[in-house]
């Protein structure tokens, strides 16, 4: 197939991972991809070192006519059989931008539609039922949503977190719980410190260590004052060596209140890690409460210190849980299987 892959965000996040794993994959496989993204950001960088065939446009928010115009010459000299929207401005884009080219559009959040433009793509791709179940509600037809599981490399540990961690000023020994997270409202970091403030008196050694940035940052390091948390919260920023620290975690965290799937669920699950969770959006369906961890009503920072305490205090079950995590990992949320997944709804609407 002749797939083009739209995406317009300027950062790098989950979601960016998931174009670019993608498109990697179906490159690898033999497919002819094109990667259209947002000019000077972060996944235009790296395909582009990478060695993808990109092109960037003038992305600014949604139906941009300069950005509409450029996707719409990309798909007259590309001509590709299928295009896969990856956010919303992407899917403003490219149902305007005109051209034979089936549209399938991707949903990662389980936040409720606005618009319509999701009942006009051939097929839409939700990342967990929860998202399917939100795009029904939205007047999407049953027959046109697909399920596909997102999907990271299966790979093993860097070696070098415990020294990481010391660098970050975390104590030899002490137990850490771990987050990966951009610094926003949905991913609800103050509940989770919240829940750390909680935790300290039957685990007064534990330390938090948050990977992400995000505009609540200074609010959350205010927040960590008032709570009486200094030094026992790190906020070490966005990451690069995420598989050298987090493998050193001793639990895993998310507590947003909102969530499609979460794609650190699924690192943590790789490298065996017992997490504890929110019930937000399709995290259940990731983690099953105490199989593969722990899973809490999101909001609720007595119950997530409760979880919290749990995991950490009782290693052997902790352990339990990180192994059936991993093959969890193993059977359903690899990144080969989820471009497998993907390339057949797309063979459907081609």
């Amino acid at each position: 197939m002749k797939v083009l892959h739209v995406d317009s965000a300027l950062g790098w996040r989950g979601g960016q991972n998931q174009v670019w794993l993608t498109a990697r994959g179906m490159a690898e496989r033999g497919h002819d991809v094109l990667l259209a993204c947002r000019r000077g950001g972060e996944l235009a960088r790296r395909a582009g070192g990478a060695g993808l065939a990109t092109r960037e446009l003038p992305f600014r928010g949604d139906l941009w006519p300069p950005a509409i115009l450029a996707l719409r010459g990309v798909v007259s000299a590309f001509r590709p059989d299928v295009m896969q929207l990856h956010d919303p401005h992407a899917l403003s884009a490219g149902l305007f931008a005109g051209g034979r080219a089936r549209r399938v559009a991707t949903r990662r959040v389980d936040f409720a539609v606005r618009s319509g433009k999701y009942r006009r793509a051939d097929r839409v791709i939700a990342v967990s039922r929860a998202i399917a179940a939100v795009l029904l509600e939205s007047g999407v037809p049953e027959e046109r949503i697909d399920v596909v599981y997102e999907g990271v490399p299966d790979r093993a540990a860097a070696p070098g977190g415990d020294g990481v961690l010391r660098s970050l000023g975390i104590p030899a020994g002490a137990p850490v719980v771990g987050n990966v997270a951009a610094l926003t409202d949905h991913k609800d970091h103050a509940t989770l410190l919240e829940a750390m403030a909680l935790l300290r008196p039957r685990a007064p050694e534990a330390r938090l260590v948050i990977l992400g940035e995000g505009e609540l940052r200074a609010a959350l390091e205010a927040r960590v004052l008032e709570l009486g948390l200094a030094g026992r919260v790190v906020f070490a920023g966005f990451r690069t060596d995420l598989d050298r620290l987090m493998p050193a975690f001793s639990v895993f965290c998310l507590s947003s209140h909102h969530e499609g799937l979460g794609t650190s669920l699924l690192d943590a699950m790789n490298f065996g890690l017992p997490i504890v969770a929110t019930n937000a959006g399709g995290i259940p369906e990731a983690v099953d409460d105490r199989v593969t961890g722990r899973v809490v009503p999101a909001r609720s920072p007595a119950l997530l210190a409760e979880a919290l305490a749990e995991a950490l205090l009782d290693q052997a079950r902790a352990r339990a849980w990180g192994d059936a995590g991993r093959r969890r990992f193993e059977e359903r949320f690899s990144a080969s299987r989820m471009v497998d997944a993907t390339l057949a709804v797309l063979e459907t609407v081609r």
